[in-house]
């Protein structure tokens, strides 16, 4: 029976498999064994973090964010470094992960179709995906020829394997040699950190379709979690993600861990990277409103008999006022931003005219907002 019929049995990609094991056993066994015999330099402790951090940033910040779903534009040497430390970071080239994540995000959840879907599970969805030769997992170049015009993509596709081999034995060899603990470092900034680094990442993956809350749609698996944040550079807030995939941000508020997110604006400060992608405030607003309300309503039909101390028919009364009042909001905000456009298009916008609009926007915001806090108070009295 062929791999497409069952995928189950699809063949073994031994290549991979070879690489995950040995890079993990080293680190598992001869990592602490080094460590206890001979100790560890500070110059290699500094070098695994900076690596560490470097490739993970090379991910989520170019990988992800700027090649996947193009929420900026970078300067060439941007993505230069980019690309170099994404192949560091050993998870093959731009060409080929912005088409398997273009293909999951098309595709979320689909056992089928979406390469690494976590309806079959954290195994398969850490790290299963990657050892067969799945149907799912097979690159559509197709989805990324906006990519292939890239000379720094087209060129790290070509030279993927010799640019890989040499960031992650060359570099942290010369490294070593140049503090004098040629084998300590390399242990700790080139096999402990190619290990840790392929797991967080691929915890995005995994843990961030399953652990965690969904405040702005539970139509697909993915997750908000702050403590993920910490671990996959900024990728936590998975839920906002994957309602709103081209927004350079992943974590919107102020004090929500995304590095990512704060490399990039820094950027754009001195003219490195431009066109940022954010999603409006008021849309944001709406998608959590629209889960507040499904979800005091399933609580509503879920819990009426076994709340015999909360006056129901007033709760849902001012639920089904609430929602008048969204849906009245939404209508000024539909009406302001059709106006918005047209005024655009027939070049008629004035400094004025624009002044006003953000006003009204932000009146429009303030009013979601007091309904979210209603709602949390009406939500409360479920509990």
């Amino acid at each position: 029976m062929d791999a497409t019929a069952n995928p189950e049995k699809a063949p073994l990609i031994w290549s991979r498999i070879l690489m995950f094991a040995l890079t993990g056993a080293v680190a598992l066994t001869v990592v602490p064994w080094y460590g206890f015999a001979h100790g560890y330099s500070a110059a290699a402790w500094v070098w695994f973090a900076v690596l560490l951090y470097a490739n993970g940033l090379a991910i989520t910040t170019g990988y992800h964010r700027l090649w996947s779903h193009r929420t900026f534009e970078a300067h060439w040497t941007v993505r230069l470094v980019l690309m170099l430390f994404g192949a560091m970071a050993l998870q093959n080239s731009v060409l080929h992960w912005a088409a398997n994540h273009r293909s999951h995000h098309t595709h979320v959840d689909d056992n089928e179709r979406d390469p690494y879907s976590a309806g079959r599970g954290l195994w398969f969805s850490h790290i299963g995906w990657m050892l067969r030769a799945y149907p799912s997992g097979e690159a559509d170049y197709n989805t990324v020829g906006d990519l292939q015009k890239d000379p720094i993509v087209a060129f790290q596709h070509r030279w993927y394997l010799p640019l890989a081999l040499g960031m992650n034995v060359l570099l942290p060899l010369a490294l070593g040699w140049l503090h004098g603990d040629l084998w300590g470092v390399f242990l700790l900034a080139g096999v402990l950190r190619l290990v840790v680094s392929h797991h967080f990442t691929f915890l995005i993956n995994s843990a961030a379709h399953a652990f965690g809350r969904q405040p702005y749609s539970d139509e697909h698996s993915a997750r908000d979690n702050g403590w993920l944040a910490f671990l996959t550079y900024g990728e936590g807030y998975h839920n906002f993600h994957h309602q709103f995939a081209r927004d350079y941000r992943n974590g919107i508020r102020w004090w929500q861990w995304d590095p990512s997110k704060w490399i990039i604006c820094a950027l754009s400060w001195v003219g490195l990277t431009n066109k940022l992608r954010r999603t409006p405030a008021v849309a944001i607003q709406r998608a959590r409103l629209d889960m507040q309300f499904r979800r005091v309503k399933a609580t509503l039909e879920r819990r009426h008999a076994s709340l015999p101390h909360v006056d129901l028919e007033r709760i849902r009364a001012s639920v089904a006022h609430e929602y008048e009042q969204f849906a009245a909001t939404l209508a000024k905000w539909s009406r302001l931003t059709d106006a918005w456009y047209q005024k655009t298009r027939d070049r008629l916008v004035q400094q004025w005219e624009e002044a006003s609009f953000r006003l009204e926007t932000r009146a429009l915001l303030a009013e979601l907002r007091l309904q979210h806090r209603r709602l949390e108070l009406l939500d409360a009295q479920l509990a």
